[in-house]
């Protein structure tokens, strides 16, 4: 999708934003989830939604941590990132956010 629209660059990192928000979204809930891709203006967004309203938390995360780098890695590699509660569903929706610009 990403070479179609013309935005290789962005492979690399869409590949590790999409495999620590699915990741989470898998590991810390029940139930399905689902990933997210648009592009808008100058901007890239992954998104996934799970079942669980529960706010995502950041937890202090050492090198030597197997787990709980998610977020911190979210954060590092998304110009902005952030969530909501999805209504209807009862779940939330946690999004990164990658600018476009080469």
């Amino acid at each position: 999708i990403l070479t179609t629209h013309g935005l290789p660059t962005l492979i690399e990192p869409a590949e590790l934003l999409a495999s620590e928000l699915l990741g989470n979204a898998i590991r810390h809930t029940k139930g399905p989830a689902a990933l997210k891709i648009r592009q808008s203006g100058p901007s890239f967004r992954l998104g996934a939604w799970d079942t669980d309203p529960t706010p995502p938390t950041t937890s202090p995360a050492t090198v030597c941590d197997e787990s709980g780098r998610g977020l911190h890695i979210v954060d590092a590699y998304a110009e902005d990132w952030g969530w909501f509660q999805v209504n209807g569903t009862g779940g939330k929706y946690v999004w990164g956010e990658m600018g476009t610009k080469t």
